[in-house]
């Protein structure tokens, strides 16, 4: 298929699987706002104008122009400023301006039969649920999806075919030779191994895996040794001998170790010259969780300390500096990897959409732990809000004060403001970034 095609057809499958987490993350919303009674009267995927909509009941599900996200719309998000049974206006600041405006405007569809569902007279622990049932919506994909990347796809994971031979001895420090004709041959190389090769016998013992044939390789040195290759419907039998070679040292991750002078550290070993043709190996359900968890630690490491990494993409933008590959991506940024991804022929089709599905469960936890962050207009802002008016209402339970009532979280809208512009300015360095200076994941 034509790599062009590919890449759209990538872009297509993130950009589906971002615009339903972002439909269920809503519906996470809408589901206990109607078990609690709230009257819902909008349910909207996107923002501007809205594109087409229709009415079930007392609420309008619909699709706007802009698909930057989605809203939930419940009567009576802020209490009223109520003195002497009548509302006033508190002064005439400018914050306290811009929170009067929010409040006139979330009280603009309150009917009197209204009572008793507007969402601020609901208890503290009914609005938490209500605000966490969007990111814990795409926690339950991100394992979602994870399952069906481990427990359908797998991982990929070196099996003990051949992909492939080394023609020359070259020390780990060394270049390459130009002329591979005069090059001291690899015992591989030597013996005729091929790629496509599959090793299914060492020295009369079956080998099971690929970690306890490099195992038995690197033990061997200087030892000649009885290797039996299956090529195509038939085995072939050889003998050759590993040589003593200096071969790097792996960490737990897989990577070349290095000394404090920058050097590699290196270990003699045994060394045949073959390479492992890695597969994608199911895993079993015990490892979803688990996997989900990283995931989550790594999300939150981004989030944490994301000011100082979004000051590097900004840096990075604007001059000759690399990109971090880990550091933050904007929704251009990840509809170009799933592009790239797609458009790879040279990888197997199920380890391109193994990736895929792996993305889409990475935006769904990046999600999660993104609106969990305790500032408006993030869901987390809304839960930070109603721990506080149920700790203060404990308090003066405790004290035999009277009830505070429910706590005027209006009266955070200017900071609200504050931290909707910084999201927008950082959101559209992110997409600058991802235009003019992408990740580059694969070289």
């Amino acid at each position: 298929m034509n790599p062009t095609v590919l890449f759209i057809l990538g872009v297509l499958f993130v950009a589906v699987g971002i615009a339903v987490s972002i439909a269920l993350h809503e519906v996470g919303h809408l589901i206990p706002a109607k078990l609690f009674n709230v009257r819902v009267t909008r349910y909207m995927i996107g923002f501007g104008p809205t594109v087409f909509s229709f009415k079930r009941g007392e609420t309008e599900y619909g699709i706007k122009a802009l698909p930057l996200g989605g809203y939930v719309a419940m009567v009576g998000m802020y209490p009223p400023n109520i003195r002497d049974g009548s509302v006033r206006r508190s002064s005439t600041g400018m914050f306290q301006s811009l929170a009067e405006a929010a409040r006139d405007q979330a009280h603009e569809e309150v009917r009197p039969e209204d009572h008793g569902r507007l969402f601020y007279q609901l208890p503290a622990w009914k609005k938490i649920i209500i605000m966490l049932g969007g990111p814990a919506m795409n926690i339950v994909l991100g394992i979602v999806f994870t399952a069906i990347l481990l427990m359908g796809f797998g991982i990929p994971q070196p099996t003990t075919q051949i992909a492939n031979v080394s023609a020359c001895m070259v020390a780990s420090n060394e270049q390459a030779p130009t002329d591979m004709s005069t090059c001291t041959k690899t015992p591989a190389a030597a013996a005729g191994f091929q790629p496509g090769d599959t090793v299914v016998a060492f020295n009369g013992k079956q080998v099971t895996g690929w970690d306890q044939l490099t195992a038995w390789i690197r033990d061997s040195a200087g030892r000649e040794v009885t290797v039996t290759l299956k090529r195509g419907t038939s085995e072939i039998q050889t003998k050759l001998t590993p040589v003593l070679s200096a071969r790097p040292v792996l960490g737990a991750a897989g990577q070349p170790v290095k000394n404090p002078d920058g050097s590699y550290q290196t270990v003699q070993a045994g060394f045949l010259g073959i390479g492992s043709r890695q597969a994608l190996v199911p895993q079993p359900a015990t490892s979803v969780l688990p996997a989900v968890g990283d995931n989550i630690a790594q999300v939150t490491g981004v989030v944490v300390n994301l000011p100082a990494r979004v000051v590097a993409v900004g840096q990075a933008a604007f001059s000759s500096q690399p990109r971090d590959p880990n550091g933050p991506i904007s929704v251009v940024g990840v509809g170009r990897v799933a592009g790239e991804v797609a458009a790879m022929e040279d990888i197997p089709l199920n380890a391109r959409l193994a990736t895929l599905f792996g993305i889409v469960a990475g935006v769904n936890l990046a999600l999660a732990v993104f609106n969990l962050i305790p500032l408006l207009p993030l869901d987390g802002g809304h839960v930070a809000g109603a721990l506080y008016e149920g700790a203060r209402r404990r308090v003066a339970a405790w004290r035999k004060r009277p009830d505070p009532g429910p706590f005027d979280i209006a009266k955070l809208l200017p900071l609200t403001y504050v931290v909707a512009s910084v999201l927008i300015g950082m959101s559209a360095l992110l997409i600058y970034a991802d235009i003019v200076k992408p990740v580059k994941l694969f070289g």
